[in-house]
Parts: structure tokens; C-alpha cells; sequence
């Protein structure tokens, strides 16, 4: 799960649906450890929510927060064992327009996926998505490619956005230094005072 949050920075993510495809270069991530991370939706174990965070890796776990939102995950641990990275930002390579039309309330087109409600947002990701498997290949919905990798030596990290208690400190967030579709780091609030859905991981 380590290993894996990093090195997806700089992959290319593809959304294929009727109304068009849609690039976008991940620019920033966080890893989940699943069941021994109490900043996880499995860390109380597997329920009908998290089913597909215990599934095979290379599929997506997609959720619905505070009734607004979806989020989008990759699963990576061997099935059985929950683990999953959510996708935080990227920037639009290919098909802006149609993200443009998604998300009407961006500024600038660095707006478009910056944050998880916004990436889901801009490339139509719902609860129909959850469970795909984004390995394959041309014509799946959800899909990785290969991309250009961020060279180790410009992956920052730090703590998770929005996490609190015991998994507050750990070093999980993982983004591409400069660039200007990273999210801000929020830090952990009250539930009951959140306003996005953008503190929120697997």
C-alpha cells in the first residue's frame, strides 16, 4: 500500500463513458492500511460499504460522503486484505470540456479534479463504478495506464488530510511537488463541522 500510493503519481487515470473519454494525470494520493488504520472504513472490519476494499487489488472502491460526494479508491492489498489508495487530485489531460461541463463552479481548469469530491465529480464516478476493474485494458470504464511516473526525487509526503486520533500523524498524503492541482492540507475537524468532502479517505 506504500509502495504503491507513490509510484501512482504521475499515471494516467481513464474514464470511458457514453458522452466521451476523459484523461487525468494523479497528481496526489493517500494510503489506507485497512483494518490496522483507524483512519480506514475497514479498520471495524468488512461491512457492505467496504466489501470491495477486501476484494482482488486493481479494482476501485468508490463511496458516497455525507450524502453529497463520491470518492474514488484503488484497491491494493491481496484480496482478503483491505488496503486501498484514494485518488486526491490530478490535472485533465484530455477531454477538459467535458469535465469543464461537471464541474461548472471551477475557476481554472487546476480546479477541475483538485480534491477527491472534485476528481470524482469531473470524471462522472459514482457507486456503478465500485468493484471495477481498472487493469482491463482500452474500453473498461475506470482504467490505469502507464502515464509518466513523478521521479522519486519530486514525491513529497505528509499527513493525511482530515484524519484524526491515531492515524492523524502518519506520513500517507503523497503528491507531486509544485504542481498546482494538489489539494490543500486541511487538518482533522470535528464530523459534525466538516463542509467538504475532501478530509475523507478509504
Amino acid at each position: 500500500m506504500l509502495e504503491v500510493a507513490p509510484e501512482l503519481l504521475g499515471r494516467t487515470l481513464v474514464r470511458t463513458a457514453p458522452e466521451g473519454r476523459i484523461e487525468l494525470r494523479i497528481t496526489e494520493v493517500e494510503a489506507y492500511a485497512g483494518e490496522s488504520d483507524p483512519g480506514s472504513h475497514a479498520y471495524r472490519g468488512r461491512t457492505e460499504r467496504n466489501a470491495s476494499m477486501f476484494g482482488p487489488p486493481g479494482h476501485a472502491y468508490v463511496y458516497f460522503i455525507y450524502g453529497m460526494w463520491f470518492s474514488l479508491n484503488l484497491v491494493c492489498g491481496p484480496e482478503g486484505t483491505a488496503s486501498g489508495v484514494l485518488l486526491r487530485g490530478g490535472e485533465i489531460i484530455k477531454g477538459a470540456d467535458l469535465a469543464r461541463a461537471r464541474r461548472p463552479k471551477a475557476r481554472r481548469d487546476r480546479e477541475l479534479a483538485q480534491g477527491p469530491a472534485r476528481l470524482a465529480t469531473a470524471l462522472d464516478v459514482d457507486r456503478a463504478l465500485n468493484g471495477t476493474d481498472v487493469c482491463a485494458g482500452p474500453g473498461a470504464p475506470l482504467s490505469v495506464l502507464q502515464g509518466h511516473p513523478v521521479p522519486a526525487h519530486l514525491v513529497r509526503n505528509g499527513p493525511r488530510t482530515g484524519v484524526g486520533g491515531e492515524g492523524a500523524t502518519h506520513p500517507w498524503r503523497f503528491w507531486a511537488d509544485g504542481d498546482p492541482t494538489v489539494s490543500p492540507y486541511r487538518a482533522h475537524v470535528p464530523r459534525d463541522r466538516r463542509k467538504q468532502a475532501s478530509s475523507d479517505g478509504a
